[in-house]
């Protein structure tokens, strides 16, 4: 059970801004304008994204527990191609080399998350702590402050321990938040004079409902209808323990921010003037994006998933909602948590009415009674969900600008895929999906939204859970068939760093020749990755990487063609002398 403590005076002033500042979204606003020429204010901080299982490898090693994923992966037909995170980027063992990455990019912030088994192999802490792991994460901090990137860390980003799934039930189970908390005050401990940002869960919203509804990742369970409310229940609840437990216990000391990390897609209306399509826009986005933002800022789940559960629960004969409620006490806790508001956004979906019997049995989709539609004109150049509709980022931006006081907000995720099979290094659609999207971020800051940071997803190519290695979100290139997992800069990685650089886009014509520019340094690289003579070299140096594979490849060649003219002239002169 959360304490409840008297709140602060700039907590309370905090929650009386937001209650003041909330205002009704205009859905009918169009929003849709031409390129924005500007940069962003001083300080806007720029980096880029990873995550522990998705990078670091290193499953087995030095002490490390095993995580939900660990034990989802190995089992046969849950990933595609039946691959595994056993070894992905080899981050453990790399993360000097990626750091000097990041250094070379210039970035201000990296995103990374800390494993939950790595530290703690059972997931409790009066058990083992392990100082190997503990002693990584420190590594790596040190590192990164030394070349001036600021860390951000996420405490949750999906790998639970085992244990916790196997003898409590996971997130179905309350006591999962108290060890949580447990974990995360280690962390505040250990790391917590050098981290100053933290983000307790990244995108709840995909651990409850791919996790416990459709069982699509760890820990793979089908609980249609119940499982999904009951672990963000917990989730919510956890939240605000460590927000709590780091106010009281160490925010005097180490002055830092704790927030969350939610990622939602933006739902527009098929026609904003009909009010059935409003509606289920407005249901779409507030039973992903408002079903943990709700709790956070408002003090409880917004009142259309209480009516809608609540209602179809009913009719299918429960005394009670699936959806379940929080106490008093609870709801004046988790409200005003959250110093910041971390938000991770991909993708857009056109939404509009569709009635779902309750016969048909409880489900989360059923619940919310829409249907998704997507406009076949959109890019779709990777992920099958994934469509590039840039203007659906400052729709969302600005709705949670209503919604939630203008919190301020840091974009924890934005990026895109490629297909498996795409080998292509000058990777045109991301260049242009990254100067897009980002420059409705900037539209969406001149409009008063309170975006103080950007971080791109992802580093790296990484392990992308169900569907394994097959797409690859990364800005650099890894070759996962190498012992060396090597890196190999795409274009946008020089695309990326003009943004950072220039803080925006300062003109047009220099924004031009930014592509122009970066493919220009991709298109001898990227002939040789095309002609599979990457594989198994190191990237230390990706340019002299490339001289050396020139050479291997260039000289033997040459030399070869010396000999055969020499033998053909020899051939010559006999001849003659016959």
């Amino acid at each position: 059970m959360l304490q409840r403590r008297p709140l602060r005076p700039l907590q309370l002033l905090a929650l009386v801004l937001w209650a003041s500042a909330q205002e009704d979204f205009d859905w009918t606003k169009s929003e849709r304008t031409s390129f924005y020429y500007g940069t962003f204010p001083t300080g806007f901080s720029w980096g880029a994204g990873s995550s522990a299982y998705q990078t670091e490898g290193a499953w087995n090693v030095d002490g490390k527990g095993m995580s939900i994923w660990d034990a989802f992966a190995h089992k046969k037909g849950k990933i595609y191609s039946n691959d595994t995170g056993d070894s992905s980027c080899d981050g453990y063992h790399k993360f000097k080399d990626d750091v000097t990455l990041m250094k070379d990019m210039k970035l201000n912030h990296y995103r990374f998350s800390i494993s939950w088994p790595r530290i703690l192999p059972s997931g409790l802490k009066s058990e083992q702590i392990n100082e190997k792991g503990i002693q990584y994460y420190d590594d790596l901090i040190n590192m990164l402050l030394d070349n001036k990137v600021t860390p951000i860390v996420t405490l949750y980003h999906w790998d639970l321990p085992q244990v916790l799934q196997e003898k409590h039930g996971g997130w179905q189970n309350a006591s999962t938040a108290n060890h949580f908390n447990d974990f995360a005050d280690l962390c505040f401990e250990r790391f917590g004079s050098k981290v100053k940002n933290w983000i307790t869960f990244n995108n709840p919203w995909s651990v409850a409902v791919e996790g416990y509804e459709t069982g699509e990742h760890a820990p793979g369970l089908k609980l249609k209808g119940t499982g999904a409310y009951r672990a963000a229940h917990n989730i919510i609840k956890a939240h605000a323990q460590v927000w709590h437990s780091y106010d009281t216990k160490w925010r005097s000391r180490q002055k830092g921010l704790v927030g969350i990390s939610l990622t939602a897609d933006w739902g527009e209306p098929v026609d904003v003037t009909n009010q059935k399509d409003v509606e289920a826009a407005e249901r779409f986005i507030q039973f992903s994006l408002g079903w943990f933002a709700s709790p956070l800022f408002h003090g409880d789940y917004p009142q259309v998933m209480k009516d809608y559960i609540g209602r179809k629960s009913g009719q299918q004969g429960l005394g009670a909602s699936r959806l379940p409620v929080f106490s008093p006490q609870e709801r004046s806790s988790i409200k005003g948590s959250c110093d910041f508001l971390g938000l991770g956004h991909f993708t857009t979906r056109y939404v509009t009415l569709k009635n779902f019997p309750s016969g048909l049995g409880e489900s989360y989709f059923s619940d919310r009674d829409l249907a998704e539609l997507v406009d076949p004109r959109w890019p779709d150049p990777g992920s099958e969900w994934l469509y590039s509709v840039p203007w659906g980022f400052r729709r969302l931006l600005n709705y949670v600008k209503t919604q939630y006081g203008n919190p301020m907000v840091y974009v924890t995720e934005n990026g895109v895929s490629e297909k498996m099979l795409c080998t292509d290094l000058c990777d045109d659609w991301r260049m242009k999906y990254f100067k897009d999207y980002i420059n409705e971020m900037l539209k969406a800051v001149k409009d008063g939204v309170n975006v103080k940071g950007y971080t791109a997803w992802s580093l790296l190519d990484n392990f992308q859970w169900d569907e394994g290695f097959s797409e690859r979100f990364g800005l650099y290139y890894v070759d996962f068939r190498s012992k060396n997992k090597s890196r190999y800069p795409k274009a946008s990685v020089q695309f990326y760093k003009r943004i950072i650089s220039s803080n925006g886009f300062p003109n047009q014509r220099e924004v031009e020749s930014w592509k122009r520019k970066a493919v220009e340094t991709c298109s001898s690289s990227n002939q040789l990755l095309a002609a599979g003579t990457m594989v198994n070299k190191s990237v230390s140096n990706p340019l002299i990487g490339h001289m050396e594979m020139v050479t291997e490849i260039v000289v033997p060649t040459v030399s070869t063609l010396c000999i055969l003219l020499s033998a053909v002239f020899l051939m010559f002169l006999l001849r003659r002398r016959v």
